[in-house]
């Protein structure tokens, strides 16, 4: 009597384990084709795509059909443009201490190694 039943409760802990390992959720099957689609896109690019992609953007879906960019080296001159004094890339004011990090950025350009690092500590500690 006790081995039917302990067959019927292994079978059953058996199924339970492995449902979830083998079916895909709705999450792994999206990264898998937007990953699939955002095949040659690198950086930024792809980062914007993924993004819009996984969240279901109708405008992530015509991507297939366009060929590939080529990769091109950026002309100087296509450089994004500076950000303002006293302001991150992404519009926020910098704090007291990434301004002391900027501005001593600016005054060690060029310095290397322990020199630059000798040089980065004393200048933080002195702004």
């Amino acid at each position: 009597m006790k081995y039917p039943a302990m067959i019927a409760l292994a079978a059953a802990m058996l199924f339970a384990a492995s449902g979830p390992v083998l079916a895909d959720t709705s999450q792994q099957s999206r990264m898998k084709d937007c990953s699939a689609q955002a095949k040659g896109k690198m950086g930024p690019e792809r980062k914007a795509f993924m993004k819009s992609c996984l969240s279901g953007s109708k405008a992530a879906a015509p991507v297939a059909a366009t060929p590939a960019p080529e990769a091109k080296a950026p002309a100087p001159e296509a450089k994004a443009p500076a950000t303002a004094p006293g302001m991150s890339k992404s519009g926020k004011p910098l704090t007291a201490q990434q301004q002391k990090m900027k501005d001593c950025n600016v005054e060690a350009k060029g310095m290397k190694g322990d020199e630059r690092k000798k040089f980065m500590s004393g200048c933080l500690k002195k702004k």
